[in-house]
């Protein structure tokens, strides 16, 4: 599988909104940073919901150039920078493959179907099996993953890969059966104490603080800078 550049949330979520809007808005493309946070902040066809200023926008933006996946525009006549999305230079991909890698960012895990009708806003897809010949080449390149199929339901799902962390609460795998509550505890405990840090969430961390250290190292190297040990 190829190399693939690692982004955090906020990223994917600006870069699927910039690549929704090329596709259904183009007369409004390249965005503004307000027109970006805005698309960031909508209601609907985003999950989560996010609630960034345009200073956080900013700053993502700027990492996203850094990275080589956004474009800065400067527009004849106007003093409002732009930007523009790079993934389909970046990665090879056309239009119809860019809008699934866009709405899995945006919305997270989807069935076949969900993901056909989402994609459809921005461009043409006729059938489930040309959806299907667009996301398997996806898979091959590791951009995109299957699921099991979510609770109460027997179709199977696609989760994007580029930003791993984007959707963490959907899992990889169906939720198990209850099991039968256990008896209370005979004695009691201080409400204050705690709880200890799972496995899980040591891993989320270690996680979070390698991708920023390489992405902190790659600015530094790009703008010249020793960092110290």
């Amino acid at each position: 599988m190829e190399s693939i550049v690692p982004l955090e949330p906020q990223e994917a979520r600006i870069l699927g909104v910039l690549i929704e809007k090329e596709l259904t808005t183009p007369d409004q493309y390249p965005l503004s940073l307000n027109a970006t946070t805005a698309g960031c902040n909508q209601k609907s066809n985003r999950s989560p919901v996010m609630s960034l200023s345009e200073v956080e926008v900013q700053m993502q933006l700027d990492k996203l150039v850094i990275a080589g996946l956004v474009g800065r525009v400067h527009p004849a006549g106007s003093r409002v920078e732009r930007f523009r999305h790079n993934i389909c230079e970046h990665y090879d991909l056309d239009p119809t493959k860019a809008a699934i890698l866009a709405e899995l960012m945006m919305r997270g895990p989807q069935t076949r179907g969900d993901l056909r009708t989402r994609v459809q806003r921005m461009t043409p897809v006729e059938s489930l099996e040309i959806l299907a010949a667009n996301i398997e080449p996806l898979i091959q390149r590791g951009f995109v993953k299957r699921l099991p199929p979510g609770s109460g339901s027997r179709a199977e799902r696609f989760a994007q890969c580029l930003a791993p962390d984007a959707h963490a609460h959907a899992g990889d795998e169906p939720p198990a059966a209850s099991a039968p509550a256990a008896p209370a505890p005979s004695t009691t405990t201080s409400p204050s104490t705690p709880a200890a840090p799972t496995a899980s969430s040591t891993g989320d961390l270690e996680r979070r603080v390698a991708r920023l250290e390489r992405q902190i190292a790659d600015l530094a190297e790009k703008l010249g800078e020793t960092l110290e040990g």
